[in-house]
C-alpha cells in the first residue's frame, strides 16, 4: 500500500509550512538582500539573479505570507518597493545563522566573505545559539521534540516514533 505524500503546506509542522514558504534558494537571497536596504524589484534582480518570472513568484509568495509589504516607492507614485513585515523581520537570525552555518562548514579557512557586524562597535556579532530558560547553551542531544498544544494526532504519533528512536539509540 503506497501513501501519498502530506503536502508541505498542509503538514502540521512549523518547519515544513516555513519550507513550504521560504525553502527555495531565491526567497532566502530576497530576503538577506531586504535585510540589507533593498527595495525595489530591478534590485533584487541584480543582486540575486533570479529571472523576472521566477522573482516575481517569490515576491508574491513573500508578499502573500506576509513577509514583505508592497508599497509605494513614493507616495502617488505607481512603482512599488518591497519592504519586511514584523514577520519577514523576526527572519533576522535565520539569516545570520544559516551565514554563520556557510561560513564555517562551506568557507571554513578561508574565512567568511560578509560579516555580519555590529554598527556600533564594528565588532563581529556573536554566533547564534540555542539557549535553555535559565540561559545554559544546549546542542541537540540536549534538547527533545515534544506535542504542542496545535499538535494534530498525527504529529503526536510521529513524535512517539521519534522519542522511541532516541531511547532505542540511547540505550
Amino acid at each position: 500500500m503506497t501513501t501519498t505524500p502530506i503536502p508541505l503546506a498542509e503538514r502540521n509542522c512549523s518547519w515544513a509550512r516555513a519550507l513550504d514558504i521560504l525553502g527555495d534558494r531565491w526567497s532566502l537571497l530576497v530576503v538577506r538582500e531586504a535585510f540589507g536596504g533593498m527595495s525595489k524589484f530591478s534590485e533584487f534582480e541584480r543582486s540575486t539573479g533570479a529571472a523576472k518570472n521566477i522573482l516575481t513568484s517569490r515576491l508574491e509568495t513573500l508578499c502573500g505570507n506576509g513577509i514583505l509589504r508592497r508599497e509605494p516607492q513614493r507616495e502617488g507614485s505607481s512603482r512599488m518597493r518591497y519592504v519586511l513585515t514584523a514577520k519577514g523581520l523576526a527572519l533576522f537570525p535565520i539569516i545570520v545563522a544559516l551565514g554563520q552555518w556557510g561560513d564555517k562548514w562551506i568557507f571554513g579557512a578561508d574565512g567568511e566573505p560578509v560579516q555580519v557586524v555590529d554598527r556600533n562597535s564594528g565588532a563581529p556579532v556573536q554566533h547564534i545559539a540555542v539557549f535553555s530558560h535559565d540561559g545554559r547553551h544546549l546542542a541537540p542531544q540536549d534538547v527533545a521534540l515534544r506535542p504542542g498544544p496545535g499538535a494534530s494526532e498525527l504529529t503526536r504519533r510521529h513524535l512517539d516514533r521519534i522519542a522511541k528512536v532516541a531511547a532505542a539509540r540511547d540505550s
